[in-house]
Parts: structure tokens; C-alpha cells; sequence
């Protein structure tokens, strides 16, 4: 997809909050729609119908449930809710993207479970609020928290879905107003698949525009343009279909204006579709700040050993350095000065934990369970892969079972992973053995590797010359790596 400067522009900022930990998702029903979600109107049908109304001319919804609550009260009501959402078991590729991209903090008014089954299928620890009580404790370690302001499908009786509920919010539910208060000014949210008509969130909106007069916090949602087309299905003249087209841009032009009273900003997409690209977008480049090193070294020629040594240590350092997390499986020769060159920066700067510079995968070296250390192995290299964006690959040789020195077929595993799951290969050509092979084939096809442009082209064939110092070789990383993040 090409990006419109605006999409460019929200994905580099939303990918810096994201990493600051300052992100937060807030979901409405849009999020669930592709997943067999009934929208509001298909949930309330029947029961319009019970009480004498066509769902299709009503616009209040909200209403339409509390007419019919003052009718029959809950119990019809609470059977929708219950089974309608029990239906939907698996998260959409927008859900698992989110699930996947580091993001902590989740809001949402559906009643479904498809954020927290979508976290937990990426082996996060997820606290849940659903009820005031759930305010009262805290899960220790937690990866994410999703607040379900409305409830939950298998509490239908105390959904927020009536006038009654909504009335009642600020007494019943007062721990969400707060927190949710607190999260929006502090925090940077994006909106999905929300249409801004819940009285709850105007009202919070509403005071922090008050407080806060014009310093409201930047937050994003996403809109569909307008679009003629979409007009096309209506049984209706071409001039009324034009009159209807050009009505409808003017309304929700304004509607854009007015969430920018509440620093809420439209991120404009011509059709849904778009925000799974940007989605992705945003997590590819969140991984091309995870930079796996694949290395091992029994041999440091065409360096000397102390020099080999130098290189890796300062290549370590400065990734740290420019705030790329290193990936390490402890590859011999290679890992402890890996580790060296990230703690001598972490000791040099701000960082207090080397959890925040490094990953380390060491592997493991006796075989457990039915599977042979070799697949033990192949399972280590897909998991550190796929936390990867970048995978540098440096020397690459071993002693063979018959004492003679050949290229590491563990390298070229890692690069074959490497192709599979999308991270972008920098073999430095110029340390030789596997390395060296493998610069020759991305060299061939740089196409076939990475985004194509004359800068990165640049600095990749600069990594395959001969006799290059270690500040130029650092130097040529540094840059490939950097000038992918605005790609």
C-alpha cells in the first residue's frame, strides 16, 4: 500500500509512543465487525419488532433498548447479548496485530473476548476489568490490561447497553470514568472502529476539554472517506445520489472538526482494508527496531582475533547506542562480546536494566522431550526471529564433526527463517565465510530483500568490501538499519 503523508506521518509518531509505552487502543465494534459481529441495529431488530418499530428508521438505539426494557425488562435483552457475542471465537488480523506489537493498555465497549483471546494467543499475561471490584487487585507481571467498559457477554445483566445504564454510569461504573480519565491524559490512543457516539466517553472528553481547555492530549482515530460510490446501492437518482454524496462529505468534514476539540485526530483511509496496512506498517517497523545478530566464530580471519572481537563489540554498542534491542542466541565466538558492547552502554547511559537493550536466546545444549536437539534448535531460531525486524549476520564458521573448519549451517538456517518470516537480511559480506556467501546472494537480488532505494543500496554493498576498518563497517550497518526505518 502506498501511505499517504498523512498515514506516514501518524505511523512514525504512533510508533514512538508505542515504544515509549505510552499507547493505548481504544475499540468500539468496527474492530469485531470483520469476525461475524451483529452491529447494533441486527441486535436490537427483533426486539424493535417486539415493541412495534422498524430498527431502519431509528436512529437512537439506545433508546430503542430502553423501550423495550421498560416493556419486557432485561431478560430478552441479556439473552441477545449472551448469545450473539458467544459466537465470535477468533480475532480478526487487526485484533492479532495489536495483540502482537507491545501495546499495554486496551479499552473497549464490545462485549466480546476477542482483545483478551487474541493477547493470550501471544502468550501475554492479560489483566481483566469488567466490574468495579476487578479495581480492588492487581495481577503482578502483567503484559497488557483490558478495560471492558461495558461489560461482558457472559454478564449480560450488568451491560451497558439501556438509557438507564447510561444515566447511571458515573455511580455504577465510576472506577472506569476515572481510570479511563487518567489513561486519556496521559496516554496516546488510538480509535478503532468507533463511531464517538457513547454518551460516557463524550462526557469524559467533554471534562477534559474543560480542564484542559486547548491542551488537550493528541489522540488518533480512523475514517473512511466519503466516498461516491458508496451511494451507488441506493434505489435513488443519479442527482440525488450526488446531492446525498456531497451532504454526506460536509457532515462528516465537521464531524472531523469537531474531534479535534477533544485533540482527536482522523487518520483518513479510503477503505477498511487500509487499516490493517497501517497496522502492519506499524508493527514492522516497531521490529525493525529488534535487531538479531546470527554469528559464530571459531575463526576470526580475514580479521585478527583481537580486532573480530572489537568490531562485534562496537557494533553491539552503537545498535544499543541508536536504541535498537539486540537479539542474541549466544552464537560461540560471538554472544558474550554482543553482551559486552550493550552493557558498556547501558553502564555509559541512562539505561538501568539490560532487559531494555537486549533479548538473549542462549541455546540449549541437551536434549529434552521427544524432539532432537537439531529441531529443539530450529524451534529457538523461529522464536527469536519472530521478534525480529533486522537480522545482521557476522563471520559464520565452525569446527565440523571431522575436525575441519566449513561454513555454520546454523547461519544459513537463520537466514532461510530469516526470508520466511520478513526480517531484513545485512549479512557483512566483509568478514567472510557464511556471511561473505550470503552478501553475495542479497547482493545479486537486493530487489528481492529490501525496499528499493540508492541510499540502502549504498551502504549493503559497502558491508561486501575487502579490508574495511570497524568504524567503517559500523558505520554502514548504522546507516542500512536507520534509513529502513523511513522506508
Amino acid at each position: 500500500m502506498n501511505f499517504t503523508t498523512q498515514q506516514k506521518d501518524f505511523i512514525e509518531k504512533f510508533v514512538t509512543e508505542v515504544i515509549n509505552g505510552d499507547a493505548a487502543i481504544f475499540a468500539g465494534a468496527g474492530l469485531s465487525a470483520s469476525d461475524g459481529f451483529v452491529n447494533w441495529k441486527e441486535l436490537l431488530r427483533d426486539l424493535a419488532s417486539e415493541i412495534n418499530l422498524d430498527i431502519d428508521k431509528e436512529y437512537d438505539l439506545i433508546s430503542v433498548a430502553q423501550y423495550h426494557f421498560n416493556k419486557h425488562k432485561r431478560g430478552k435483552i441479556n439473552n441477545k447479548i449472551k448469545n450473539e457475542f458467544s459466537t465470535l471465537s477468533k480475532g480478526s488480523e487487526n485484533h492479532k496485530i495489536l495483540a502482537r506489537i507491545g501495546i499495554s493498555t486496551f479499552w473497549t465497549t464490545n462485549y466480546d473476548k476477542l482483545i483478551e483471546k487474541s493477547l493470550e494467543e501471544e502468550n501475554k499475561t492479560v489483566e481483566l476489568k469488567i466490574k468495579n471490584e476487578d479495581f480492588s487487585s492487581n495481577i503482578k507481571k502483567k503484559d497488557a490490561t483490558v478495560y471492558k467498559m461495558h461489560g461482558d457477554k457472559d454478564s449480560p445483566e450488568s451491560a451497558v447497553l439501556i438509557k438507564d445504564d447510561y444515566e447511571s454510569y458515573n455511580d455504577k461504573r465510576e472506577f472506569f470514568s476515572i481510570t479511563l480519565r487518567g489513561d486519556l491524559l496521559s496516554k496516546t490512543f488510538l480509535f478503532i472502529g468507533f463511531s464517538f457516539d457513547d454518551p460516557n466517553l463524550d462526557y469524559i472528553l467533554g471534562r477534559i476539554k474543560v480542564l484542559l481547555k486547548d491542551n488537550t492530549p493528541v489522540h488518533y482515530c480512523f475514517f473512511k472517506s466519503v466516498n461516491e460510490k458508496d451511494f451507488d446501492k441506493l434505489n435513488i437518482t443519479p442527482e440525488q445520489k450526488k446531492e446525498a454524496f456531497l451532504y454526506a462529505k460536509i457532515k462528516q468534514q465537521l464531524k472531523i472538526e469537531d474531534l479535534l476539540r477533544y485533540g482527536i485526530n482522523a487518520i483518513m483511509i479510503d477503505d477498511y482494508p487500509d487499516i490493517t496496512d497501517i497496522l502492519r506498517e506499524i508493527e514492522n517497523r516497531l521490529k525493525r527496531k529488534n535487531v538479531f545478530i546470527s554469528g559464530a566464530a571459531n575463526e576470526y580471519a580475514p580479521f585478527t582475533e583481537t580486532i573480530a572481537k572489537g568490531l562485534i563489540h562496537d557494533l553491539s554498542y552503537k545498535l544499543a547506542k541508536y536504541a535498537y534491542k539486540i537479539i542474541s542466541g549466544f552464537g560461540l565466538g560471538i554472544g558474550s562480546f554482543v553482551i559486552e558492547g550493550a552493557l558498556d552502554y547501558k553502564l555509559n547511559s541512562k539505561y538501568r536494566n539490560l532487559d531494555d537493550l537486549l533479548i538473549l536466546r542462549p541455546f540449549p545444549q541437551t536434549q529434552s522431550g521427544s524432539k532432537s536437539l537439531k529441531e529443539i534448535w530450529t524451534d529457538y531460531r523461529n522464536d527469536m526471529l519472530s521478534y525480529a525486524g533486522v537480522a545482521i549476520f557476522i563471520f559464520g564458521n565452525k569446527i565440523n564433526d571431522e575436525g575441519k573448519l566449513v561454513n555454520s549451517e546454523g547461519m544459513l538456517e537463520e537466514f532461510d527463517i530469516c526470508i520466511k518470516q520478513g526480517v531484513i537480511p545485512v549479512p557483512i559480506g566483509s568478514t567472510g565465510w557464511m556471511a561473505k556467501d550470503l552478501w553475495e546472494r542479497v547482493n545479486a537480488e537486493m530487489d528481492k530483500y529490501f525496499p528499493s532505494d540508492a541510499k540502502l543500496r549504498e551502504s549493503f554493498v559497502g558491508l561486501g568490501k575487502d579490508g574495511l576498518s570497524n568504524d567503517e563497517i559500523v558505520k554502514n550497518v548504522i546507516e542500512f538499519i536507520s534509513r529502513l526505518q523511513k522506508l
